[in-house]
């Protein structure tokens, strides 16, 4: 069996990405430790009741990464949270100055909005139907 642990999610600054994470999406911190040999911090996040990936919040170290925070999909939909409450979650986003740039909508898998992290990155917020077969394997 294997299952995948971490995504790195490259940010500017490592404080104000966990403010973001923490403060706006409800996420929880799971590890913030500096790492002097490379003079970096390893910080992990995930949503709440959390039972697979989490983001790891890496910080652009060189010049050639810095393009790529909030583009690192090239504008399309990088991460998909999935939440048992679709409405719930929206609208306390909504009320926590979350983006959203497209609208909810019903499509045949459930109820979805893309809505953009604090640097552009564009997330699906998601509530799956009952039967799609995903809703076993997350929640």
């Amino acid at each position: 069996m294997q299952s995948i642990v971490h995504i790195a999610l490259v940010v500017k600054d490592y404080d104000e990405a966990i403010d973001f994470y923490i403060n706006k999406l409800g996420f929880e911190l799971f590890e913030d430790t500096y790492q002097p040999e490379q003079n970096k911090r390893w910080v992990v996040v995930a949503p709440p009741g959390n039972r697979g990936t989490s983001i790891v919040l890496s910080r652009a170290s060189k010049p050639e990464q810095e393009p790529f925070i909030g583009n690192q999909t090239g504008g399309r939909v990088f991460l998909f949270l999935n939440t048992d409450d679709f409405w719930r979650d929206y609208y306390n986003y909504k009320g926590k100055g979350i983006k959203f740039i497209r609208e909810p909508k019903k499509a045949d898998y459930g109820i979805v909005a893309v809505f953009e992290d604090l640097y552009g990155n564009l997330w699906d917020l998601l509530q799956f139907n009952p039967d799609h077969p995903m809703n076993n394997r997350l929640l």
